[in-house]
């Protein structure tokens, strides 16, 4: 053992120890770049659930829905906005109930899920791309309601709407629940009253609502109009990720509590979708509302803080409808930025240290996801909206139905897949063909269709390409690959068993001859030059390799 550690370069090992000092600290804290250990995860179902439902508080969808009804019509927006939540609902079941089952965020399901401990990569920065453009449009949704209660400039309010967040995600998991928890009945309250007002006062809104048929005049169903509304709310096919970065600290299964736990992950998870899909239809009702009954309500129409202004002013005093919706939009942008922060600072994370073996602490890329959704708000992001959002839906979709893909196909059907999760470096190959090609071709081939090159005719069925390749692919690279570069070793070193009697993952504790700690079995490896066990993110952290065990099937 002396003579092993003795040929580790001096510097690399003084580098790593620091590296996994850093590292150790903070996982303490929200395990950012690994399994989510029983010990930690206290709280009840309904706790993780309904702090995974705050994150979608955000008011996007009200934009959006708004975006697509005024561009495609009413009857054109409800259909996609209709295909838009049964894919969702398809394709995050399978993902949230890994996530929940094993607790896992999405970047740890995808390493083992065809794309390899290297080839994940790529995704994580789909989906930080992801949390920082939603950063920035609820920023900027909360910008215009400090500038219009507050009289505070846009560009000083994006500045503020950033910063407010920072020192509420130091805290991790815990601050975040409880904020969650505290805040939701106070904004399901200001949130409904209009829509429920609106309804019973202005009955005749609800014909307006169904007859409008969107700037362009379109006249009822077009198969293509649909499409490219759907595609637009593709775009937040991702959240999917953030609500894991919550489920996957979801207690064990067991029968007594087996009803409230497929409840909450249901709810939770794809579930999500239920509540988006009825807030973006919300956001289209009171934009068309506004067009038909407000002067110049065309030009506000689109901008939650102003539709939820002008409904108030109807039935309260025009200081109390201000106050309340300033204080609905400050509220929901709380809630959903401090989740895009956090989800976008463990993506950030996750990929630098995998690629550099070096763990610079998660509160720096906090920052940088910061920084970016910053200079998107100063660029005035709003305006161009549903083009960022149609591009980007391309990727999303491709990373999340060929994850999904897998576990169902590959996992399930095929078995060819390794049933449970693999997410440990040295049990992975760098990268696995099924999943990363099926995404690059996926997502390339619909992205060149959302730009024309496949035709005018084929351009509005770009996400439709992306979800028949990510659907379709991996099961053919896997019957091609034959399975074989899913695993590159079948045992860890370790005979304790990975999973207990009710197939939750172990809470058997090991420690680490590296950083010292106690970790869970689902987190440890046999060390290969020591006769000791290793822990996940001192793996990530090994820049010399010396802890990883040899390939071996």
């Amino acid at each position: 053992m002396t003579q092993e550690l003795s040929q580790e370069p001096a510097n690399e090992a003084v580098v790593t120890d620091l590296d996994t000092m850093t590292a150790t600290r903070e996982t303490l804290e929200d395990y950012t770049l690994r399994f989510a250990p029983r010990s930690y995860r206290k709280w009840s179902t309904r706790v993780v659930g309904i702090s995974a439902l705050g994150g979608i508080a955000y008011l996007a969808d009200f934009a959006i829905g708004a975006n697509i009804g005024i561009s495609y019509g009413t009857t054109n927006a409800l259909w996609g906005i209709l295909i838009f939540a049964v894919v969702v609902m398809l394709t995050g079941f399978p993902v949230a109930y890994y996530a929940a089952r094993y607790n896992m965020d999405l970047d740890l399901i995808t390493r083992g899920s065809g794309f390899g401990y290297y080839g994940s990569v790529v995704t994580n920065v789909i989906f930080a791309t992801f949390t920082f453009i939603f950063f920035a449009l609820e920023g900027s949704i909360m910008a215009q309601g400090l500038e219009l209660g507050l009289g505070i400039p846009l560009w000083a309010g994006y500045a503020v709407s950033t910063i407010v967040i920072f020192p509420l995600v130091i805290y991790g998991m815990k601050a975040l629940s409880t904020l969650q928890v505290w805040t939701t009945p106070l904004w399901l309250i200001l949130m409904v009253a209009p829509f429920v007002y609106l309804v019973v006062s202005h009955p005749e809104s609800v014909g307006q609502f169904f007859a409008y048929q969107g700037e362009n005049g379109v006249s009822g169903f077009d198969m293509g109009s649909t499409l490219l509304a759907a595609g637009v709310c593709l775009s937040l096919i991702a959240q999917i990720a953030e609500q894991i970065d919550y489920l996957r600290f979801m207690p064990p299964r067991t029968p007594e509590n087996s009803r409230s736990w497929w409840t909450w992950m249901f709810l939770a998870g794809p579930g999500w979708v239920i509540f988006g899909a009825i807030k973006q239809v919300v956001g289209l009702f009171l934009a068309v509302y506004l067009i038909a009954n407000v002067a110049d309500g065309a030009g506000i129409a689109n901008q939650p803080v102003h539709q939820f202004l002008e409904i108030y002013e109807n039935f309260m005093p025009g200081w109390l409808a201000m106050t309340l919706a300033v204080i609905l939009v400050v509220i929901s942008q709380i809630k959903i930025n401090v989740t895009n922060a956090y989800s976008g600072s463990l993506a950030w994370t996750n990929s630098f240290t995998r690629v550099t073996k070096h763990y610079p602490g998660r509160l720096v890329f906090l920052g940088v996801n910061l920084a970016i959704a910053l200079i998107l708000m100063e660029a005035n992001m709003f305006d161009f909206l549903n083009a960022i959002l149609g591009f980007y839906a391309n990727c999303g979709i491709a990373w999340v139905v060929v994850v999904a893909s897998d576990i169902v196909f590959n996992k399930y059907l095929l078995k060819l897949s390794p049933h449970a999760p693999e997410f440990r470096r040295g049990m992975l190959y760098a990268i696995n063909p099924v999943g990363f090609g099926s995404m690059l071709i996926a997502a390339g081939v619909s992205i060149v269709a959302f730009f024309g090159g496949l035709g005018e005719a084929i351009r509005p069925y770009s996400p439709l390409v992306a979800i028949g390749l990510g659907l379709v692919l991996p099961p053919i690279f896997a019957i091609a690959t034959k399975g074989k570069y899913y695993l590159r070793r079948t045992d860890d070193g370790i005979d304790l068993p990975m999973y207990d009697e009710l197939g939750n993952p172990s809470g058997e504790h090991l420690k680490c001859h590296v950083c010292h700690h106690d970790f869970e079995r689902p987190d440890m490896m046999k060390c290969e030059t020591h006769d000791a066990h290793v822990c996940s993110l001192c793996l990530s952290t090994d820049k010399v390799a010396d802890h990883v065990l040899p390939a071996k099937v």
